[in-house]
C-alpha cells in the first residue's frame, strides 16, 4: 500500500530529527527528500533552507518539482540540494527517498583514493553496491545532474568524492538504514586507518564479501522493523516532528 503525503511528511521529518540526534547534520546544509505519489513528473518533499535538522516538523517540508518550482510551501530550498535530489528522482523511479550527508567519517572516506574498503561485516553490505561521483564543485550546475545519475547507476549508495555520502531507498526506512550503516562502515574505516600505523589492517576477501552482501540482501525486509523502532525512540524523546 502506497504511503500518503501525510505519512511521508511525518517519516521524512522523523528522519531529520533522528539525523540530528545521530550527529549527521551540518548546520542548515545537507538534505533529505522523498518522492510524492502521483503521475507525471516527479515532485518531492525536501527541507526548507535555513532550518536546523532538530527543528524540522512535518508541516515545514516543502514540495518541489524537478523544474525547481516550489509547488507547496512558503520557503526556499538549497540550490545544490535541488540539483542532487532532482537528479536522482528524475532517473530512479525506485529511489523514492534520497539522503545526503556531510558527516566526518563520510567525508573522510570520500577523500580516499580507494573509496570504501571492505574491512568489516558492516562494510560488506556495500560490496559492489556503491557508486562514485567525481567532485565538480558545489552542485549549483544543473548540467551535473546527468553525471550524478550515471555515477549512481543502480546502486543503493553514492560516495560524492571530496564531498560526502548519499543513500537511496524505496522507502524512507530503506534509505535511512542504508545511510546508517554506510556511515558506520566509514566510521570503521576511519578508526582502522588510525590504527594502521600500529597493526596491519585487512580487507575481507572478495568472494566472502560477495557472500556476506547476499546475506544482507536477504534481510532487507527487516529495515521496516528497525524504522518502527527508531520512531518509537523518537516519540519517547520528542514527538513534535509530527506537527
Amino acid at each position: 500500500m502506497m504511503a500518503t503525503e501525510a505519512e511521508l511528511r511525518r517519516d521524512l521529518a522523523a528522519s531529520y530529527r533522528l539525523a540530528a540526534m545521530l550527529g549527521w547534520e551540518d548546520t542548515i546544509y545537507t538534505h533529505f527528500s522523498v518522492r510524492l505519489p502521483g503521475e507525471g513528473e516527479p515532485r518531492f518533499l525536501i527541507n526548507p533552507f535555513g532550518y536546523m535538522f532538530d527543528e524540522i516538523r512535518a508541516s515545514d517540508l516543502i514540495v518541489v518539482d524537478v523544474n525547481g518550482k516550489v509547488v507547496d510551501g512558503d520557503a526556499k530550498y538549497n540550490p545544490a540540494g535541488f540539483t542532487i535530489h532532482s537528479a536522482v528522482h528524475m532517473a530512479r523511479e525506485d529511489a523514492h527517498c534520497v539522503i545526503h550527508t556531510h558527516t566526518l567519517p563520510g567525508m573522510a572516506v570520500a577523500a580516499c583514493d580507494k573509496g570504501l574498503l571492505t574491512l568489516n561485516q558492516i562494510s560488506a553490505e556495500f560490496y559492489n553496491r556503491v557508486g562514485y561521483h567525481p567532485y565538480e564543485g558545489v552542485a549549483f550546475n544543473l548540467e551535473e545532474r546527468e553525471r550524478i545519475q550515471q555515477s549512481l547507476g543502480d546502486n543503493i549508495a553514492l560516495i560524492l568524492q571530496s564531498h560526502g555520502l548519499l543513500s537511496v531507498g524505496e522507502t524512507i526506512a530503506d534509505a535511512f538504514q542504508v545511510m546508517y550503516y554506510l556511515n558506520k562502515a566509514c566510521e570503521i574505516q576511519l578508526a582502522a586507518a588510525q590504527m594502521a600505523a600500529l597493526t596491519q589492517v585487512s580487507e575481507i576477501p572478495e568472494s566472502l564479501a560477495q557472500y556476506v552482501c547476499g546475506q544482507f540482501k536477504a534481510t532487507e525486509s527487516e529495515r521496516q522493523m528497525v524504522w518502527q523502532a527508531w520512531l518509537r525512540k523518537l516519540d519517547r524523546i520528542d514527538p513534535s516532528y509530527k506537527d
